[in-house]
C-alpha cells in the first residue's frame, strides 16, 4: 500500500477529538461500504483505506504514536501502509484472479507509482541520545526529474493509453478452464507507453542525486528507535508520490554510564577508608559532577539515588533517575606500615564489628553449633 495520511483519508484535521474522528468514519464507511456499493473494486479499496486509519487514530496510544513517528505499531512490518509491508489481499487477490479469472482486475496507469521507501542508519552519542540533536545526513536517492517533471515524456508531449492492453496494463488468454494474465510487455504493466522520451532521464521519470537533509533527532531516543521523514525517499515513477525515509538509531555504547530505561546507572569506585569512616565525592552525571554523600558504614554494592539526573521519556518528556552504585575498592599492594595499622586496626576490631561477617559466623554456629 501506498502511504496515505490517516487524517486525511477521515477528512478531518490533526486536533480533531475522538467525537469528530467516530462521526466522520460512520459517514464515510455508511458511504463507502462494499454493500452499498457491490463490485466497484476502487470504493471497496477506499473503505479498507477508511478502516486501517480509523483503528489507529481512535486508539490514543496508536494516534500518539503515528502523530509522532508517521506509523503505529499494529503487528505487520512499520504499521499500515508504511512501505515495507505487504498487501495481502492484492497478492492473493492477483494469484486466484489469474487461476480462476476473478478477482480483481487493477488496471496499470500511467498516472504513477509510488516511490520505494528509503532506510538511513545513524549512530549517535549517548550525549545526543539523551539531550537530542540536528544531523546533517546525505542520502542518494532517484528524484523527480527536472526536465519532464516526472513524466518520462519529452517536454511538450504526453504518454499515451497502451494500444496492446488498452491501458489495462495486463493481456489475457484463455487456457483450458483457466484465464491466464500476465503484464502486457508493449507497456510493461504500465498501462500507457511514451513514444518521446525525455532526453534527461530516458523516459524513466527520475534522475539519480545525493540530496542533504537536517534530521532532528529527539531527546530519549536508543537504539533500535526509527524516524520517519515524510516524502524523503524515492521520488515516485510517472510523477507518483514520493516514498518515505526511515532513520534507524544506533547508540554508542558510553564508558561510563549505562542506560536501563530513562534510568542511568553509574558505577563509583571508592576506598576502604573511605566507605568506612564516609565522605564526600564528585559523582558524574550527563549535566556535569554533583556532590555525593557517602555515610560512614557504606558497604560495596550500595546503591544511591539522584534524582531527575537521567534521560528524558522519548514518549512523555518525564527525566528518570541516575543510579549510583559504590564499589568499595581492596588495596592491592600495601607498604609495610599500611600492613602494620591494619593488622593493628584487624585486632582492635574483633570479629564483632563488621555486620556481613558478623550474620555469617551467626548462621554458621546455629548450622553446625
Amino acid at each position: 500500500m501506498a502511504q496515505k495520511d490517516f487524517y486525511e483519508i477521515l477528512g478531518v484535521n490533526k486536533n480533531a477529538s475522538d467525537e469528530e474522528i467516530k462521526k466522520a468514519y460512520r459517514q464515510l464507511a455508511n458511504k463507502y461500504h462494499p454493500d452499498k456499493n457491490p463490485g466497484d473494486k476502487i470504493l471497496e479499496e477506499h473503505f479498507k483505506e477508511i478502516n486501517a486509519a480509523y483503528e489507529v487514530l481512535k486508539d490514543a496510544d496508536k494516534r500518539a504514536q503515528y502523530d509522532r513517528f508517521g506509523y503505529a505499531e499494529t503487528g505487520a512490518g512499520f504499521g499500515p501502509g508504511a512501505g515495507f509491508g505487504v498487501d495481502f489481499q492484492d497478492l492473493f487477490g492477483d494469484v486466484f484472479g489469474d487461476f480462476f479469472g476473478a478477482g480483481r482486475r487493477r488496471a496499470r496507469t500511467h498516472g504513477g507509482q509510488r516511490g520505494a521507501d528509503l532506510r538511513y542508519d545513524m549512530e549517535i552519542t549517548f550525549e545526543e541520545a539523551a539531550f537530542g540533536a540536528e544531523k546533517k545526513i546525505k542520502i542518494p536517492k532517484a528524484t523527480k526529474c527536472p526536465k519532464c517533471h516526472g513524466s518520462g515524456a519529452k517536454p511538450g508531449t504526453s504518454a499515451t493509453q497502451c494500444p496492446a492492453c488498452h491501458g489495462r496494463g495486463q493481456v489475457s488468454y484463455q487456457q483450458g478452464f483457466f484465464s491466464i494474465s500476465r503484464p502486457c510487455s508493449t507497456c510493461r504493466g504500465e498501462g500507457a507507453v511514451i513514444k518521446y522520451t525525455c532526453a534527461e532521464c530516458s523516459g524513466m521519470g527520475r534522475t539519480k542525486e545525493i540530496k542533504s537533509l537536517n534530521v532532528k533527532v529527539p531527546p530519549g531516543v536508543e537504539t533500535d528507535t526509527r524516524l520517519r521523514l515524510s516524502a524523503e525517499g524515492e521520488s515516485g515513477i510517472h510523477g507518483g508520490p514520493s516514498g518515505d525515509l526511515y532513520i534507524i538509531i544506533s547508540v554508542k555504547p558510553h564508558p561510563i554510564f549505562q542506560r536501563q530505561n530513562d534510568d542511568i546507572v553509574c558505577e563509583v569506585p571508592i576506598g576502604f577508608p573511605q566507605a568506612a569512616i564516609g565522605c564526600e565525592i564528585d559523582v558524574p552525571t550527563i549535566e556535569g559532577n554533583v556532590k555525593l554523600k557517602v555515610p560512614a558504614g557504606t558497604q560495596s554494592g550500595k546503591v544511591f539515588r539522584l534524582k531527575n539526573k537521567g534521560i528524558a521519556s522519548l514518549h512523555t518528556g518525564r527525566r528518570g533517575d541516575q543510579n549510583v552504585m559504590i564499589k568499595v575498592e581492596t588495596p592491592a599492594r600495601l607498604t609495610d606500615r599500611q600492613k602494620e595499622l591494619l593488622e593493628e586496626f584487624a585486632k582492635i576490631s574483633g570479629e564483632e564489628t563488621t555486620p556481613l561477617k558478623k550474620n555469617f559466623l551467626e548462621k554458621v554456629k546455629e548450622l553446625f553449633g
